[in-house]
């Protein structure tokens, strides 16, 4: 049985530089493996190692995820393998195309057991992707999953819940998405980093899988929008009872009390 774990090669929106006119701009930001998912990495390797699972790492992107230092940057936390779909068409994949991409690499692989993933993405924040990608494999979905044992196609799950904390049994294939809390990612050290260099990294394009990508809106154009404007009153405190006539009469006047 195999463990997969779905991983994003993006840039960290953290480096990235924001104009005045509200545009956002990438070109200093360095890419990464999203913290997200380097937590997904290593509750794989927790179970991978438990359960002697084989234990692969996938990915889609562009030309930038099948890069060496792409593909070294996920097999040093502990992946025995990645298989990495690259393709000019998946730059800037929106959800859906990235699903339906990932669905054919795990078809491809086949006899996965588990599909492990974090539970947003690191450039965009989006949270769909788990649900996407499960409807399309026709598997149950457990998100905000905190804890996971198996005992071979048997998964008992501990997930957060608004009451508390759900305890679930489930039998695989099924795909979680992890807590980006739910275990302490390791920093590979030098070790694990020359290590990497000798685990296969299978590269394929979406003509290999035979992958066509969905149509997808396109962005047009993105404009800040102006926000409310402010003017500095001065209001007098040494009179409580006049400091607040002057108050209510200022919200009035701004339009933010009924007259």
């Amino acid at each position: 049985m195999r463990i997969v774990v779905a991983y994003q090669w993006a840039c960290d929106p953290q480096e990235a530089l924001v104009s005045s006119d509200g545009k956002i701009d990438f070109s200093r930001a360095k890419p990464t493996i999203s913290d997200y998912d380097a937590v997904a990495i290593e509750m794989g390797c927790h179970l991978a190692e438990a359960t002697g699972a084989e234990l692969i790492g996938i990915s889609a992107g562009g030309e930038a995820v099948a890069t060496a230092i792409a593909t070294k940057a996920a097999l040093a936390r502990g992946l025995h393998e990645v298989f990495v779909v690259s393709d000019p068409g998946l730059d800037s994949a929106g959800t859906l195309a990235t699903a339906v991409t990932l669905k054919a690499a795990i078809d491809n692989l086949g006899d996965v057991g588990l599909l492990l993933t974090g539970d947003s993405s690191l450039d965009s924040g989006s949270k769909t992707l788990v649900a996407v990608l499960a409807g399309l494999l026709g598997w149950p979905c457990v998100t905000d999953v905190m804890k996971v044992t198996m005992d071979g196609d048997s998964l008992t799950i501990e997930r957060t819940i608004p009451e508390g904390i759900q305890g679930l049994h489930l039998h695989g294939p099924v795909l979680v998405g992890v807590t980006s809390d739910a275990v302490k990612a390791k920093v590979p050290g030098m070790k694990d980093v020359l290590s990497a260099g000798k685990k296969p990294a299978r590269v394929v394009s979406l003509l290999d899988l035979g992958v066509r990508l969905p149509g997808e809106g396109e962005i047009l154009s993105v404009e800040k929008m102006a926000g409310p404007s402010r003017q500095q009153i001065r209001i007098n405190t040494e009179d409580p009872a006049q400091a607040a006539a002057e108050l209510v009469s200022a919200l009035r006047a701004a339009g933010a009390l009924d007259a």
